[in-house]
């Protein structure tokens, strides 16, 4: 499997947080995930939310377009970003054909 994959127009991404890190970034992979560093800490929904935000803004899109699916209170998450506008430069993604 891979860390991402496509759903029509939505981008399916296999996340592993690193929370209270120095700065919010991609940091590359973390075996078949994603690894995302914030900087925000893993308490009362904060670190979700940030990624979140973290996310529309690297893929142009509103946060309302992007759901947590799956990982609420764990490392590991599954992230749906609805049809997003731009891709990172950082990211190697093939949009959908």
């Amino acid at each position: 499997m891979s860390w991402f994959r496509w759903d029509g127009a939505d981008l399916i991404l296999a996340c592993h947080l690193q929370p209270k890190a120095s700065r919010d970034e991609f940091a590359g992979l973390h075996g078949e995930r994603l690894k995302i560093r914030l900087t925000a800490p893993p308490v009362e929904g904060k670190a979700n939310a940030q990624l979140l935000t973290f996310l529309a803004a690297a893929f142009g899109v509103a946060k309302t377009q992007v759901q947590l699916e799956s990982g609420e209170l764990n490392r590991h998450k599954r992230v749906r970003i609805h049809a997003p506008t731009r891709l990172p430069l950082e990211l190697s993604l093939s949009p959908p054909d």
